[in-house]
């Protein structure tokens, strides 16, 4: 299968995490170019030598490299609209950062112009690709656990803020400046916008989706933050199962301008753990267990290392597979709607101190 020639669309932040350099190890990708937020990421991006020229802007980059097929959005939450309506108009190939945008008006407006366009837009949520979650689907499917009643999930990291300021910033992450309720000095676009896995993957497990959330935020253990970093989430599927989700920032980290190890003031700064339990019986996982070094005195620090960066394999694996055979990818954004409803529909519940219907 030829390699699909690709390009990394507006880096906020300008180093090459762990990700991008599984995608550039990748052969069914041909990396052409970059194009940075600005000037800063820029120079940290270059610092890597890594011989992808990098740009400022977007309209220069195509101009250079007009054989580019598809690209990364690696921008903040409130770009995306404007760059997959440009990616749609140029014929270009989207794979879209987990959120593609809170709005619904906007969501409709991205389905329009990709369909319309006839380009493939694949959202970015690598769980479907973990080999954990893979044989946790084959058990449920198996039948051993008898019908599903209930699913707990954690998905809990350290806070990126301090690198990537714009998950920070209630109108770049959320979209606008909307407090989360009355007498609470906080606003949505936290630790929830940055972790929509658990409620995407309960809809595959479950082949169901969702009936209402009731959800809950306690009080920043980052009291600097303007947005919120600790957060529950329970309710009900349409089908009965019952949920209750942590995608809490709730682990401490280092502040650091450039993330690496030093972050861990824990043991594992991420962590996706589920639990299913059905009439039969109860199956619990760790999505990613990790290894992790103690590095003793005189930080106190760990070293951990991941193999979930692997899943981003079969994620390009679908990707390029949905460009070259002209198929829809299993995370679409239609698909990927009923996720972000129900992400909304926790913001209404803290708002309202109530359950919210999806």
């Amino acid at each position: 299968m030829k390699p699909v020639k690709i390009a990394m669309m507006s880096l906020t932040h300008g180093h090459t995490r762990k990700y991008y350099q599984t995608l550039r190890e990748n052969s069914k990708l041909d990396w052409v170019a970059s194009c940075a937020e600005d000037q800063r990421a820029k120079e940290v991006y270059e610092l890597y030598k890594n011989g992808v020229p990098c740009y400022l802007s977007v309209d220069e980059m195509f101009e250079k490299h007009p054989d580019i097929e598809a690209v990364v959005l690696a921008s903040a939450n409130d770009k995306h609209l404007e760059q997959v309506k440009d990616c749609a108009r140029r014929g270009v190939h989207v794979l879209s950062m987990k959120i593609p945008t809170f709005d619904p008006k906007e969501y409709d407006e991205m389905v329009e112009a990709v369909e319309k366009a006839g380009i493939v837009c694949q959202v970015e949520l690598e769980m479907h690709y973990n080999p954990v979650v893979k044989r946790l689907q084959e058990i449920i499917e198996s039948g051993k656990l008898g019908k599903i009643l209930s699913v707990q999930a954690t998905n809990i990291t350290l806070s990126p803020v301090w690198a990537f300021p714009w998950q920070g910033s209630p109108e770049a992450s959320y979209g606008k400046r909307v407090p989360l309720r009355d007498g609470d000095n906080r606003f949505r676009g936290g630790a929830l916008c940055d972790h929509p896995h658990i409620f995407d993957l309960i809809r595959w497990l479950t082949k169901s989706e969702f009936d209402f959330v009731y959800s809950e935020v306690a009080p920043n253990i980052r009291p600097d933050l303007e947005v919120e970093d600790m957060i529950l989430a329970n309710g009900k599927m349409k089908n009965g199962t019952a949920f209750l989700f942590d995608p809490s920032w709730s682990r401490m980290e280092e502040r650091l301008p450039v993330p690496g190890p030093g972050w861990e003031v824990f043991p594992k700064r991420m962590e996706v753990n589920v639990t299913i339990t059905g009439e039969k019986g109860v199956v619990a996982c760790d999505c990613f267990g990790p290894n992790v070094y103690h590095n003793g005195a005189p930080n106190d620090r760990f070293t951990v290392q991941y193999t979930y960066f692997d899943e981003w394999i079969g994620l390009i694996d679908e990707f390029v597979a949905c460009i070259r055979e002209h198929k829809e990818p299993k995370i679409n954004l239609r698909w990927h709607r009923g996720t972000i409803d129900a992400m909304n529909a926790c913001y209404t519940s803290v708002q309202t101190k109530a359950p919210a219907k999806v």
